[in-house]
């Protein structure tokens, strides 16, 4: 029931999701497991694709495979990843929301400037934030090294660029700390109050529940969550862009 829900609320599209530079083969042969119902080979066949090539469509169809397996928190990742390279993926937002939905799923809490560094893909930001103020300062160099008479359009073709480049800066701020994201991996996840295994468990996170990394120590990450801050084994939980 849960599959057949999914199918119409996705809308997933195999074989229409484009192509991957390298990484094809393995994508058409995660595309010929999946349309074959062998789920498990056809995740592994995306995860080979993304190797080579990380790519939107690959990371959408991942999510789907996982999904099918009932691995909810691998799904959620894969998703995530999809809309982190292409935010105007709407397949991916729809199966978020409905993978959500259906296990009772907290969305990760974003502060305004992570907001924003939605708007683009994020590593757009980083391009917009450099072709802007290389633009300004030419266009502040340029007339002088040139002789060219200054004008009124040159001065506000300077303001432009560094209004573009000062309005991204929090979008980029924005895109670094969302990298810190991440969501528990196994159901049952210990938070614990101290990075080590007999620490005191002071909650337990489902899979897919969202946290925000704020620091590291060995095998262990201290992750925030909206209720509790605590301590989990760093292979136990995913985070949105891979360290």
């Amino acid at each position: 029931m849960r599959c057949a829900g999914l199918s119409w609320v996705l809308g997933f599209i195999l074989a229409a999701s484009g192509t991957v530079r390298a990484g094809t083969n393995y994508f058409q042969l995660g595309i010929a497991a999946y349309a074959q119902k062998d789920f498990a080979n056809a995740a592994n066949f995306f995860t080979a694709a993304l190797g080579s090539a990380p790519a939107a469509n690959v990371f959408q169809n991942l999510g789907n495979a996982e999904w099918e397996q009932g691995k909810t928190a691998a799904a959620v990742i894969a998703w995530e990843r999809a809309l982190s390279l292409n935010p105007f993926d709407r397949n991916a937002e729809n199966n978020l929301k409905f993978a959500r939905e259906v296990a009772q799923l907290e969305a990760p809490e974003l502060t305004w400037c992570e907001i924003a560094s939605t708007w683009l893909p994020a590593d757009w930001w980083a391009w917009v934030a450099g072709v802007s103020l290389w633009f300004a300062v030419g266009m502040m160099l340029l007339p002088g090294m040139l002789r060219w008479r200054k004008s009124a359009r040159q001065q506000a073709l300077v303001a432009l660029g560094l209004g573009v480049f000062l309005l991204g800066l929090p979008a980029n701020y924005g895109a670094v700390t969302r990298a810190r994201l991440g969501f528990a991996l196994v159901a049952e996840l210990p938070l614990r109050l101290t990075p080590t295994a007999e620490g005191e468990t002071a909650t337990k996170l489902a899979a897919g529940e969202p946290g925000r990394v704020v620091r590291e120590r060995g095998r262990y990450l201290l992750v925030q969550t909206r209720r509790h801050t605590g301590w989990v084994e760093r292979e136990k939980f995913g985070r949105i862009c891979s360290p």
